[in-house]
């Protein structure tokens, strides 16, 4: 006989997002390869890099914008090429200037450091 006036509680399904970080500069040679490396070892994080520039080692796709949940940039410059080149892809994303000039070297420690200040604010509790 079914009971009458007792609702089983639904089954709790926790999903966890992983948090798609694209990061963001000229030639993709210092800045953004580093950051890239910094936080893939960060708990609920995926990350890439690309460049804006003609000569970028890797050159920035429509398809790494709609795959970043999160997008950082190192300079306003870039924010400005960003809305330029790729206005279509970027309605709805979170984009972030971190202010980083290109003064530094592939994963000098003082950008990493940078890095670390600057971005870990926005990243899941390691």
């Amino acid at each position: 006989m079914p009971r009458i006036g007792k609702k089983r509680a639904a089954p709790i399904i926790f999903i966890m997002l992983m948090q798609r970080l694209l990061f963001i500069c000229t030639q993709n040679r210092l800045r953004s390869p580093t950051a890239e490396q910094v936080f893939v070892t960060w708990p609920e994080v995926e990350t890439d890099s690309a460049g804006l520039g003609n000569d970028a080692e890797v050159p920035l796709s429509s398809e790494q914008i709609e795959w970043a949940s999160t997008i950082f940039v190192m300079e306003k410059v870039h924010l400005r090429k960003l809305k330029q080149k790729f206005k279509r892809y970027i309605n709805g994303k979170k984009i972030i200037c971190l202010d980083i000039p290109d003064d530094y070297d592939y994963m000098q420690p003082e950008l990493v450091q940078l890095l670390l200040r600057k971005v870990s604010g926005f990243l899941p509790a390691r």
